[in-house]
This record gives structure tokens, sequence and C-alpha cells, in this order.
């Protein structure tokens, strides 16, 4: 079975950079089933339920070496600079932007 190494996204809710771990999971071969009698979601193999957390992409490869884990690493897209702003640029003579009010 093959592991994805991947860095979960922040919500939308959040601007920090807090809790930026990386995660190890595992890609399940099989397709999850329909339960007739109850209705669940399952599948005959438990591994996909497997989440391991680490602080950094480095860890999470050893891990992987280590205990002889085929695996897959998605790294993030590369973060947007913010440019620094004032709110006195907004009365500024001689601005370059458009007034936005």
């Amino acid at each position: 079975m093959r592991a994805r190494i991947f860095q979960r996204p922040k919500a939308a809710t959040q601007s920090g950079t807090a809790g930026e771990d990386w995660m190890l999971d595992w890609q399940t071969p099989h397709r999850q089933v329909n339960e007739p009698l109850m209705g669940w979601w399952g599948g005959g193999n438990t591994q996909g339920q497997v989440r391991l957390r680490f602080e950094t992409c480095e860890q999470a490869i050893a891990y992987a070496e280590q205990n002889g884990i085929d695996y897959q690493v998605e790294r993030p897209p590369p973060k947007k600079a913010i440019k620094p702003k004032a709110y006195a640029d907004n009365f500024r003579y001689g601005r370059v932007e458009n007034w936005t009010h």
C-alpha cells in the first residue's frame, strides 16, 4: 500500500502559521462499499483510517523509509509574499494606486 505525505491546508478562517503539521496517510486500493443493512460506508481495510502527524516533512519521510513504506510527497504551493501596507498610505499625496473608496 502506498502512503501519501502532505501538509494539511489551513481552514479559511485561520490566518496564522501555527498548525502546519505534515500528515502521512495510506491510500487504500479498495473502494469503500455501502453496507446495505446499516447504510454505513466501509471497506475491508482499516489502514485507511490511520493518519500520522509529523512536525516536518523530513520526519515523515524518515518514518516511511524506516518502516519500508512506499510513499509519495505532495508539496504545498509556494506562499505569496504579502506586501506590507499602512493605513496612512490611503491619504498620501502622489499615490500611484487609484482611490478605492
